[in-house]
């Protein structure tokens, strides 16, 4: 059987300082540390954008920069390895083989600070709403990614999607296509209008679906640039129950997993087994 682990979501509200983000980040990790069971594996999730957001377009195009990119992966794997913690790391602006445009990755770590995994967000955000920006053309600068990521652990399958990612049933129906998964990870910087309509909708329904945790990493205020972000970061049950949530600021959601309640769950509804992919 499985081992229960600590599921931690951090909340932030990123600015265009880097180092001061990071600061952000290691305060709310050392103070969910407090909470968690430190005889069991922890699972961290930063959101999306979590060291760089509200700045410039030049800004933004700066963390490509080799020098940028290298600080940032050592200081992440520092985190991972000073914690030990299993890390994934939102999504940071990482090289694409464009150059006018960018990938959006969220870099993956195990407790000794080593890489395990990356994924290129998939689904661009690419759409028009009533909010303070209006416009979202995400696609004018990023390259969509065309690989699913699940993460291999000792305590079960992570999956790994960003934001708007989590509208898209065709991406978990790919990592379930021979095995559950165990966990998803969800960082992200929903919107406030969007988050309100639909954040706690799809997150119980990607739990209750896929008979999953959902760990889900949120941005959560304004941002520099005028930005609103729906913050509510949280834990779902594979049940679809809430476990925990922070509104908004930075902050942290954590939970203990349970294996003997989530394989209860698998075997008395059986969806793995019995769901047709087409």
């Amino acid at each position: 059987m499985q081992q229960a682990i600590n599921l931690v979501a951090i909340q932030l509200v990123s600015s265009p300082d880097i180092d001061a983000n990071f600061v952000s980040v290691i305060e709310q990790i050392e103070l969910a540390a407090n909470d968690w069971d430190t005889h069991l594996p922890a699972l961290v999730v930063l959101p999306e954008c979590f060291a760089y957001f509200g700045g410039d377009d030049a800004g933004t195009a700066g963390l490509l920069a080799t020098s940028v990119q290298q600080a940032i992966f050592e200081r992440l794997r520092g985190l991972a390895r000073t914690y030990h913690v299993w890390l994934v790391a939102g999504s940071l602006p990482t090289p694409s083989p464009v150059p006018s445009k960018m990938y959006a990755s969220a870099l993956c770590f195990d407790p000794q600070g080593n890489p395990i995994g990356k994924y290129n967000k998939i689904h661009l955000f690419d759409v028009d709403i009533n909010d303070n920006t209006q416009s979202y053309r995400e696609s004018a600068t990023t390259l969509a990614g065309d690989e699913v990521l699940v993460l291999e652990t000792e305590f079960g399958r992570v999956g790994v999607c960003i934001c708007y990612d989590l509208r898209f049933s065709e991406l978990f129906n790919a990592m379930v296509r021979e095995q559950a998964i165990d966990y998803l990870v969800v960082p992200a910087a929903f919107t406030q209008a969007t988050g309100e309509a639909h954040w706690h909708t799809l997150l119980a329904a990607r739990a209750i679906e896929y008979q999953c945790y959902v760990i889900a990493a949120n941005q959560g205020g304004t941002h520099l640039n005028g930005r609103q972000t729906y913050g509510n970061s949280a834990i779902y049950s594979p049940w679809g129950v809430l476990l925990d949530v922070i509104e908004y600021q930075a902050g942290f959601v954590i939970a203990k997993s349970d294996p003997t309640l989530q394989q209860h769950i698998q075997r008395t509804i059986n969806v793995q087994q019995q769901r047709k992919l087409f």
